[in-house]
């Protein structure tokens, strides 16, 4: 029935800092409006109508609030499958001017080399002199290296193989698998990337099996609005011009290719087919303006994209150069000096809208292959704000049930009880709040479900309390041993639904993992409060009023 000063500061202090960090998801539109405020201060400047809105929340107060999940907010959700065979092509793509350049180095055995068309995922290379092939397939070998993967070990990248006078690359299995993994995981980063510029709230972006990715974005208008949020590939090449022409069925020739230009109708540029540099090695974007004052994007190289990018204008001063978006030639500058600098401006029919939606999609970068999207659903706010009021009412009748209970079967001990309760529904919202937690359905239903669970230490306890009553202790003694005696059953009770919670979250996945979550903490709470916040509710009540005997 002794409990030390600093024990009680420290549990009254923890019930404080609840109260103090749950309290704005009281408040919720306010501090959200708040929120956003604040941060596009930090991105655009203060205007008076984002000053007016940061003022709606003291700056002292907490501002952390527990973040909405799709079924609540409303939103968008997508699953899309990635091609990643389309990195293949790239890859051998990428990979002829490499090989060609060795190969042309021993012209004198193997005789004149040329691309010969193939699979997507085959490079292969005609040889002028067939006695020259097992030299060729030597300096192939040479340009393979070694897969650095766990299940890759021994293997290299690329296989080389003969058919009569074709020499024929290709990737090999374990560096296909390596390939599909990295490009899922790139996809994914880009992804995310897309969607953080956009200042969406928690989106819930995930690999599921091998080729498909699952994207959930609260708070976003619709599922078209997200497609064509990610959908752009957005990839920017630099490539060599061939010739302009009006022909639409223009033989663009071996290792050539044929593209539209963006803004002049009816007419055509054969480019070299493998460009000069690509958008991979962009580090910045932005929208600018020209020297004729019309919107435009300027763009910056990294040093590797800035050397090729100078060297090239340097040895083709007077070429036509284009600038190829998605397969559209949007500009074909003529080089007239060279630019070592490695950055420059994109000009084109920009609005200021586009050119800064080009920014941000080059910023993000190019998706490494494209998508089809398999699966798209839009969740509107309206039937997320019936989740909220459907969630709000099964969590009030849930209260309002364990408290009837509780109070009727222990009287005075059981409204102590449910004070505690209403402690620990604080604590959670602060933790939810603290680690910026998304709340789902699910999730709703895990701290409904804490409410009954949250008593049952309660119960174990007073049930224990009675029992010393009977046996003709008195209130302290039966108090004090009540709380003792009862502790091992609530450890092994909780820490059997913690293991079970634990298996929950990293066995499952989505609102599984968000049921688990809420649960978890509503299960470490539930124990401080039921047992240490209630004991000294009691100590502190028996302290001031001494009573003889008491009723549990």
């Amino acid at each position: 029935m002794q409990i030390a000063l600093w024990k009680r500061i420290v549990i009254w202090g923890l019930c404080a800092l609840a109260l103090f960090y749950a309290s704005p998801n009281f408040f919720y539109p306010r501090v959200e409006r708040h929120n956003d405020a604040v941060e596009r201060i930090a991105k655009t400047g203060e205007t008076p109508a984002l000053a007016a809105d940061r003022a709606a929340w003291p700056a002292w107060a907490p501002s952390r609030i527990v973040n909405l999940g799709l079924d609540l907010r409303g939103g968008a959700h997508l699953l899309a499958e990635v091609h990643v065979a389309d990195v293949y092509k790239a890859r051998m793509n990428g990979l002829w001017p490499e090989l060609r350049k060795a190969l042309t180095a021993e012209r004198a055995t193997l005789g004149g080399i040329r691309r010969a068309p193939g699979p997507d995922d085959e490079l292969r290379v005609q040889i002028e002199k067939p006695e020259g092939m097992a030299k060729a397939l030597e300096i192939a070998n040479g340009l393979s290296s070694p897969v650095i993967t766990l299940t890759g070990v021994g293997q290299k990248d690329y296989t080389v193989r003969a058919e009569g006078n074709t020499l024929i690359m290709s990737l090999s299995d374990a560096e296909r698998a390596a390939s599909d993994s990295r490009t899922i995981q790139q996809s994914l980063e880009i992804i995310r990337r897309r969607v953080d510029e956009v200042g969406t709230r928690e989106p819930t972006i995930q690999r599921e099996g091998t080729n498909r990715i699952l994207i959930q974005v609260p708070g976003i208008g619709s599922a078209a609005e997200l497609k064509a949020l990610i959908g752009t590939t957005a990839k920017l090449t630099f490539q060599p011009v061939i010739k302009r022409t009006t022909d639409a069925n223009a033989l663009a020739g071996p290792g050539n290719i044929l593209l539209p230009s963006a803004d002049e109708p009816g007419i055509y540029y054969v480019l070299e087919d493998t460009p000069v540099v690509t958008g991979d090695n962009l580090v910045d974007a932005r929208p600018e303006f020209d020297q004729n004052s019309q919107p435009a994007v300027g763009f910056r190289f990294d040093p590797t994209g800035a050397r090729k990018f100078g060297d090239y204008t340097a040895e083709n001063v007077g070429q036509l150069f284009a600038i190829v978006l998605d397969g559209k030639v949007i500009s074909a500058p003529r080089i007239n000096q060279a630019i070592p600098g490695g950055s420059g401006i994109i000009t084109g029919n920009f609005t200021v809208e586009t050119s800064t939606n080009l920014a941000v999609l080059l910023r993000a970068g190019a998706l490494p292959a494209g998508m089809t999207f398999l699966e798209e659903r839009t969740i509107g706010p309206e039937l997320g704000q019936d989740s909220i009021d459907a969630g709000k009412v099964a969590a009030a009748v849930g209260y309002v049930a364990v408290a009837a209970l509780m109070v009727a079967s222990y009287g005075f001990f059981g409204l102590l009880a449910v004070i505690a309760l209403a402690l620990n529904m604080a604590m959670i919202f602060a933790v939810l709040s603290l680690i910026g937690a998304t709340l789902t359905l699910p999730g709703i239903a895990g701290i409904v479900l804490t409410m009954g669970v949250a008593v049952d230490a309660n119960v174990l306890i007073y049930e224990r309390i009675r029992e010393e009553l009977r046996r003709g202790n008195g209130p302290a003694r039966a108090i004090e041993i009540g709380y003792e005696k009862a502790m091992s059953a609530i450890t092994d009770s909780n820490m059997t639904s913690l293991i079970s919670t634990a298996i929950l979250f990293f066995i499952g996945a989505g609102p599984v993992k968000g049921f688990a979550v809420t649960l978890t903490i509503g299960i470490v709470t539930s124990v401080f409060s039921a047992v240490y916040v209630t004991r000294l509710l009691v100590v502190t009540w028996y302290g001031w009023r001494r009573p003889k005997t008491i009723q549990v």
